[in-house]
């Protein structure tokens, strides 16, 4: 294994000057810098990880708690490109992550927390969780620097997909379109349910429009099958909606399935739009009218933040962070005026 003292022989210069110059330290001239940096890399030399962390009390190792109850795993097309964006940005920055498990799965029986501690982590990306769960909230609780997306913590920096403008833009569309009887199948309980439905009982009441409760069905999100199986039943409804919006677009395609199983043509006998903006909506036919939630924005800031938290606490407010998406009109939304 190569070490710094190789490095030093290799460059005529002490053991001290290759430390600073690899450590981006300014009292060495940059001609010299450059020169023990290209002799490191062409020597093949990888500083110790053990030594980086005695000497600067981080292990430049950040954990992500990902418990995603759907059984998508990281095949969940919102979260997976969360997590791709946090991991590049993270690793442009010099550090690694690791997944954190809990006791029901470790033979030692270690939280979450004693986890992220034996592991030596600098901080942790909460992306995913059961928040009513013990270990996540004393995860949550603890003097470890912490980042969630979509939940707000006390003391906790968040960062946020804005599922209230996210959903006011939907049916603004929507509405302009000419629609008046909009159905709405939502995901289970949540912060991000909670502001979409919030968000369209206020688009109602703004528009005069009275709430049919029976447009309203819960189900889970990216559960096509049960999406599907309230499709139908809004479908044979008294009075049926002229559009039905889904809680992400993975459901919508169930119901897409099961309306075209009835006979009925979208956007020509009624409408449907999802939410997400993910590759197979745009590969669909009619394309999905969708909010594209911005994945990239999300994951990146939530690193960002991280890792200031870690290395300027100070000078990091705790903030919540609201990351706009974009309407995608597609065509799946017919004008009935």
């Amino acid at each position: 294994m190569v070490s710094m003292k190789d490095i030093a022989a290799a460059c005529d210069v002490s053991v001290a000057t290759v430390s600073k110059a690899l450590n981006d330290q300014n009292d060495i001239g940059a001609e010299t810098k450059e020169k023990i940096r290209r002799t490191a890399k062409a020597l093949g030399y990888y500083p110790n990880s053990s030594a980086r962390a005695l000497k600067t009390n981080r292990t430049y190792n950040l954990g992500v708690l990902y418990k995603e109850e759907s059984g998508s795993g990281l095949t969940h097309d919102y979260f997976s490109q969360v997590l791709e964006n946090f991991r590049n940005t993270v690793e442009n920055s010099g550090y690694d992550i690791t997944f954190l498990s809990n006791s029901k799965k470790r033979k030692d029986q270690m939280s979450y927390l004693k986890h992220a501690i034996y592991r030596g982590m600098d901080g942790v990306l909460v992306a995913v969780a059961d928040y009513k769960d013990p270990e996540v909230m004393e995860l949550l609780a603890s003097a470890l620097p912490v980042v969630t997306v979509d939940y707000v913590y006390n003391d906790r920096i968040a960062v946020m997909s804005d599922n209230i403008a996210g959903m006011e833009a939907l049916l603004s569309y929507i509405y302009a379109q000419g629609h008046r009887k909009i159905a709405y199948i939502y995901g289970e309980e949540s912060l991000v349910t909670t502001n979409r439905l919030s968000a369209y009982y206020r688009f109602h009441e703004k528009m005069g429009m009275a709430v049919r409760e029976e447009l309203l069905q819960k189900a889970k999100y990216r559960d096509s099958h049960t999406a599907g199986l309230l499709t139908n039943q809004i479908l044979k409804l008294p009075g049926p909606p002229t559009c039905i919006l889904y809680a992400d677009d993975f459901s919508a395609i169930g119901g897409m399935n099961v309306i075209k199983n009835n006979g009925l043509r979208i956007p020509q006998d009624i409408s449907i739009a999802g939410y997400d903006g993910i590759m197979m909506a745009s590969q669909l036919e009619p394309q999905l009218t969708t909010y594209r939630q911005d994945t990239v924005g999300i994951g990146s800031l939530a690193a960002k933040q991280l890792i200031s938290l870690i290395e300027n606490p100070k000078a990091t407010p705790v903030s919540q962070y609201m990351m706009s998406g974009e309407l995608v009109r597609g065509g799946s939304v017919a004008n009935v005026l």
